[in-house]
């Protein structure tokens, strides 16, 4: 059985259970997505993505 979730989906509880349980602030979370967002457009965006797939892909043991 495989089960596939969104890598947003994920990234998206992690930074609710920090807002919950670790105390981070909710203005420090949207200025930190906000920063991502700014970050996606420069050159280092390609870097980001290419890092992030190599992770899912070794998570998912998919890797060569």
């Amino acid at each position: 059985m495989t089960v596939s979730l969104p890598l947003i989906f994920v990234l998206g509880v992690i930074a609710w259970a920090a807002i919950k349980f670790l105390g981070i602030r909710l203005w420090v979370a949207v200025v930190i997505a906000l920063f991502g967002f700014w970050l996606s457009h420069t050159f280092l965006a390609s870097a980001i993505e290419s890092g992030t797939r190599s992770g899912v892909d070794i998570v998912n043991g998919t890797h060569e």
